[in-house]
């Protein structure tokens, strides 16, 4: 596995807001720190504001204006996942996944992956060596999570196009050496690029791991991982698949490499 390049890191400013350490392109710190003075956390500041559309992960992502910085930014909450998330629930040890994050998404982004600049990160503490999180990112919109597109509920985008678009991300991260090991229906972002042509965009990007290898061995633990993600959503929707679409669906993002 190779380390995360971090040649293009941007200088994020740090600072201390009552007790919160937040650390934020610079452009937006004093703005943010203004929010930390006058709300609990930057994701009670979010949740106060009016909501364009909800967005739903593994909690609900509020979309927040900055107007005198111009930004409108999606924040969310960061909560462990997995079968030890009842116990850990929303507690992570010192430093928490936000700075592997911030680096993962500037080395994605270099490498040319697709994912939502992150803005911002504040931690909070929890107890000895443990913060609470919450991570800015900038909001994408007019988009819809590839779950949603598979349930019929994404207006404005065809499900043929999301699929090329998702067949393409899946081969952009084969042949860059990205491992996505929570790869998910969620986290993939169809998003319309503005010559009516769509872009999959990667999402949850403080796991992915960067390696090296052949492009086919990443792309069957990718794909792989997405098939298990599909087959879930569908059973818990209530919804028939069809595992010959799935089959061939599988086949194709294989195809794509030589």
């Amino acid at each position: 596995m190779t380390a995360i390049d971090d040649s293009t890191a941007v200088p994020f400013r740090s600072g201390v807001v009552r007790g919160t350490t937040l650390v934020a392109l610079p452009a937006l710190h004093d703005a943010l720190s203004q929010r930390l003075h006058a709300h609990e956390s930057l994701y009670t500041w979010a949740e106060s504001e009016p909501q364009p559309r909800a967005l739903q992960g593994r909690a609900v992502v509020y979309v927040a204006e900055l107007p005198e910085c111009d930004t409108t930014m999606a924040v969310r909450h960061a909560w462990h996942g997995g079968v030890f998330a009842p116990l850990t629930g929303d507690r992570f040890l010192v430093p928490t996944r936000a700075p592997r994050e911030a680096a993962a998404s500037l080395t994605l982004r270099a490498r040319g992956i697709d994912t939502p600049e992150l803005l911002a990160y504040a931690l909070y503490p929890a107890g000895p060596g443990l913060r609470r999180v919450d991570v800015c990112t900038r909001f994408v919109p007019d988009s819809w999570d590839f779950g949603a597109v598979l349930a019929g509920l994404a207006p404005g985008i065809a499900r043929g196009a999301a699929e090329r678009a998702v067949l393409d991300l899946l081969a952009r991260l084969a042949r860059t050496g990205v491992v996505h090991p929570d790869l998910n229906v969620k986290n993939i972002l169809l998003v319309p690029d503005g010559g009516g042509a769509l872009r999959a965009w990667l999402l949850d990007v403080d796991v992915v791991q960067f390696r090296s290898g052949p492009p086919h061995s990443h792309m069957h633990r990718n794909v792989g991982r997405l098939a298990r993600s599909i087959r879930k959503w569908y059973r818990r929707h209530e919804l028939p698949i069809d595992e010959a679409w799935l089959t061939g669906f599988a086949a194709s993002a294989l195809g794509t490499l030589p």
